[in-house]
């Protein structure tokens, strides 16, 4: 499931997006006194399209790094920048979307108007927040509970609306603080899976958890904080390879081949130190599990299992709607389209809304009615057919003739020219 990264071991494109430089926070008592430095001269960068870790156990500093980054905070200390920006400055705001430790949600609305809500805080229109709203719903797995309050919903269930509203302005930089939180392993799979898939999109994610499996499978680079500072810095491979120790993986061996191996390396003086069989993840198991158990449509009424990333989040948006429709409507227009013989000369067509219906009706005419002799004032042009004397009728009543051949005097009228 880890992501792969570039040739840098880094998944973005180099250009930082948040920027901290010997930053601290420091809270005072009453009397302004200092009472606790929860970061204490905390550096490190953020790069766009980058999964970025923040891992610590509780008290660490990393929900108040997390504060100052999105100016809830004001820092005592050193420099902090998002976007270029300073944190506090409104323009930051929008791009931004955050998930906060603890989802601070309005218990008398129902999914779906939580959601409605805080997209129009970022003033989105109403074609627009509705499809993300149903595509949002649907990835998290509330579709079929969209209607009951907030207040009744399970705490993972709160956490999976929770994510929906940090992504509905579909944010370049999306801030994670523990997001697992409360989830069953089925959601916190989707979450991390979720996650890489954003980061593929170039998403730039800061995830902050406590929960180092959480954390390993996704995140490309990561800090490790305790009392507010930094103890560690790398990515997963600088970390967590262990140099003293050779693990070599093959296909199932019977004893008097393992015999053999234990011969090779005693000759060179290298000890075996254990020999097992690989074990799958327990999340893996489980997993495999409630899907077996869906199969087989057991019901359940807890929160059902998202769907796909929504259509917004893969790119998939309006943009993509617009160009499908227009593809469709332009093939349709040229398989409609009349097709002429080039060496006829067009006939000047009339203007207005019946031009095409005098067109038809002259064409009738044409394959009912032979050509016809010329008349006395001399022969009608080549290619010009003569038109009955019905149609003649519905033509001169559509262009508004004043003279055109009149019904009662049994033949042809003298405007008509012969």
């Amino acid at each position: 499931m880890s992501r792969i990264s570039n040739q840098s071991g880094v998944g973005g494109d180099g250009a930082a997006v948040v920027v901290a430089q010997n930053l601290v926070k420091t809270f005072k008592d009453f009397w302004l006194r200092d009472r606790a430095r929860a970061v204490d001269g905390v550096s490190f960068e953020v790069r766009r399209g980058e999964i970025f870790g923040l891992l610590g156990p509780n008290g660490s500093g990393k929900s108040t790094t997390i504060k100052l980054m999105l100016g809830l905070l004001k820092k005592t200390k050193g420099r902090l920048a998002v976007f270029g920006r300073a944190p506090n400055d409104v323009a930051v705001k929008k791009r931004i979307g955050y998930l906060p430790e603890e989802s601070y949600l309005y218990p008398f609305l129902n999914a779906r108007e939580t959601l409605e809500y805080y997209a129009k805080l970022f003033s989105l229109d109403h074609r627009t927040r509705s499809r993300r709203v149903d595509e949002l719903l649907e990835m998290v797995g509330l579709a079929g509970v969209q209607h009951r309050q907030v207040r009744e919903y399970s705490k993972g269930m709160q956490r999976r609306i929770g994510i929906a509203q940090a992504l509905i302005n579909d944010p370049e930089l999306l801030i994670l603080d523990e997001p697992t939180t409360g989830l069953d392993p089925i959601g916190t799979r989707q979450v991390k899976d979720l996650i890489l898939h954003l980061g593929e999109r170039g998403k730039t994610i800061i995830l902050s958890s406590h929960l180092l499996s959480d954390v390993e499978d996704c995140v490309d680079r990561m800090v490790i904080l305790y009392g507010g500072k930094i103890r560690a810095e790398g990515t997963c491979e600088e970390l967590l390879e262990t140099r003293d120790r050779s693990i070599l993986e093959t296909d199932s061996l019977d004893e008097a081949a393992l015999a053999e191996v234990r011969g090779v390396l005693a000759r060179r003086s290298i000890g075996v130190a254990s020999v097992s069989r690989p074990r799958q993840k327990l999340e893996d198991l489980f997993i495999g599990i409630v899907e077996r158990a869906r199969a087989d449509q057991v019901a359940t009424s807890g929160a059902q299992s998202g769907g796909t990333t929504a259509a917004f989040l893969r790119g998939e948006g309006e943009a993509a709607e617009g160009a499908q429709l227009i593809e469709r409507l332009v093939a349709a227009r040229e398989a409609s389209a009349p097709v002429r013989p080039a060496a006829v000369s067009e006939p000047t067509e009339p203007a207005g809304p019946d031009a095409g219906l005098i067109d038809q009706l002259i064409s009738a005419g044409t394959r009912a009615e032979p050509a016809a002799p010329a008349g006395p004032t001399g022969d009608r042009a080549a290619g010009a057919p003569e038109a009955t004397e019905p149609d003649r009728d519905v033509i001169a009543g559509l262009m508004g003739e004043k003279n055109g051949p009149s019904k009662g005097d049994g033949g042809r009228s003298k405007g008509a020219g012969g």
